[in-house]
């Protein structure tokens, strides 16, 4: 049993920053990319930010320049630093994980259960 566990949403004013957490925990073997996706209300889920075990980072262009992604390995853990926040980015952010439970399995995808975010004056 796999759980991703995210903390760090919230409501902040426009310009503002918030740090998001997300926790994997359980029968891990390696963890191989880790990553954050939100999803606005009435919208597809869609990537924002993702991390290799290597250090190697990918942004969606709207928010290049303004989040931050960084893992820790030791503990199975990413974070995603979010500055100058705007109104678009509310949405459910949820956490990735691309991990095998067992040397001889394949990697597969596992999701938090999201965040909400909320940026609003």
């Amino acid at each position: 049993q796999v759980q991703l566990v995210e903390s760090g949403g919230g409501l902040v004013q426009p310009g503002g920053s918030l740090r998001l957490s997300c926790a994997a925990s359980g029968s891990i073997f390696v963890i191989n990319a880790m990553g954050w996706y939100r999803q606005a209300p009435g919208k597809e889920r869609n990537l924002v930010a993702t991390i290799a075990s290597g250090g190697s980072t990918n942004y969606a262009d709207s928010v290049k320049g303004r989040f931050t992604i960084s893992r820790d390995n030791a503990k199975n853990t990413v974070y995603l630093q979010m500055s100058s926040l705007k109104p678009e980015d509310t949405a459910v952010y949820y956490c990735n994980a691309v991990l095998t439970t067992d040397w001889r399995k394949g990697f597969n995808d596992y999701w938090g259960q999201g965040t909400q975010v909320t940026v609003s004056s």
